[in-house]
């Protein structure tokens, strides 16, 4: 029990003395990049399944 109790002791310590919390301009920064880089990904997936799409429909009718 008492690890657990020091272990809390220590997280606490470190949360409030020894982390680096971003900036509200840094976190909103990075959330853009994020949702801007999700949107690139979501539209590259997108595409592909477009195309994949497209090809497999043209060789069903090809050989149908």
């Amino acid at each position: 029990m008492e690890t657990i109790r020091q272990y809390l002791k220590d997280s606490y310590s470190e949360f409030m003395h020894r982390v680096t919390w971003p900036t509200w301009i840094s976190l909103q920064k990075s959330t853009l990049v994020v949702i801007a880089g999700s949107l690139v990904f979501a539209l590259a997936i997108f595409a592909m399944d477009k195309v994949i799409t497209q090809v497999f429909d043209f060789v069903y009718t090809l050989f149908a």
